[in-house]
């Protein structure tokens, strides 16, 4: 009877541990599409407004819509864990928003039609590795460090290019972009699970921790449709 009862005990355990995985999971999910309807409902929106397109792209304005993304990752990733969980959320809303305002260009350079590509494209491409990386038993861990070693490889060729303006050098660095984010949509994946046992039990730490990882999520998504885009898009 007490080995029954010691049986059910875990099985019970076992089940609502899966239950809050499944959950914390789908938060992310969920705040990383949330995320990317505000940007492109933003972009769009920008993009057909030529008193903002003005604002923006005809002032010194444009540096700080360029720079302001990277300015609210650093803020989240480094100064999450001082935050009230509500200001996160604003912070991480309001990030959302400005890469809409900072992409609105693509709504301009590209036609509708290549961007819907890109986007099915990217959808396909992300949900079939992120459930990769759910699932699978292998660790991902070493795959991870070369990607992001590639990662800081095109970060430098993209900066040099600035320079050169070299059309080879871009295609080359938009194939190996799509390639390094694709694999690092499952590596996240894998990371941000593994993750959850270590937050499981602190709701606000759990809360915070989604938040990240929607931000890792979004901006491979984010990443490989651009790239996409550069490389198949037609332009207008």
């Amino acid at each position: 009877m007490d080995f029954r009862t010691s049986q059910n005990t875990r099985t019970t355990s076992a089940v609502g541990y899966d239950a809050g995985l499944r959950s914390y999971m789908l938060t992310i999910y969920k705040y990383m599409t949330g995320a990317l309807a505000v940007t492109g409902a933003t972009a769009f929106l920008t993009a057909n407004s030529p008193a903002m397109l003005n604002a923006i792209y005809g002032t010194p304005l444009q540096w700080l819509v360029m720079l302001a993304p990277l300015g609210f990752i650093l803020a989240l990733n480094f100064g999450i864990n001082k935050m009230s969980f509500s200001t996160a959320q604003i912070v991480f809303w309001t990030f959302s928003a400005v890469m809409g305002l900072s992409l609105s260009y693509i709504f301009i350079a590209y036609t509708g039609a290549s961007i819907a590509r890109a986007f099915f494209i990217t959808a396909g491409t992300f949900g079939t590795m992120s459930l990769y990386g759910y699932t699978t038993k292998k660790d991902l861990t070493g795959m991870g460090n070369f990607l992001i070693m590639g990662l800081f490889g095109i970060v430098i060729a993209s900066l040099v290019n600035l320079f050169l303006k070299s059309s080879g050098l871009q295609f080359a660095v938009s194939i190996l972009a799509v390639l390094i984010f694709t694999g690092l949509t499952a590596y996240d994946t894998q990371k941000l699970k593994n993750l959850y046992y270590q937050v499981a039990g602190n709701a606000e730490q759990a809360g915070k921790t989604a938040i990240l990882g929607a931000v890792s999520l979004y901006l491979d998504f984010i990443n490989i449709m651009i790239h996409l885009l550069h490389l198949f898009g037609s332009r207008r």
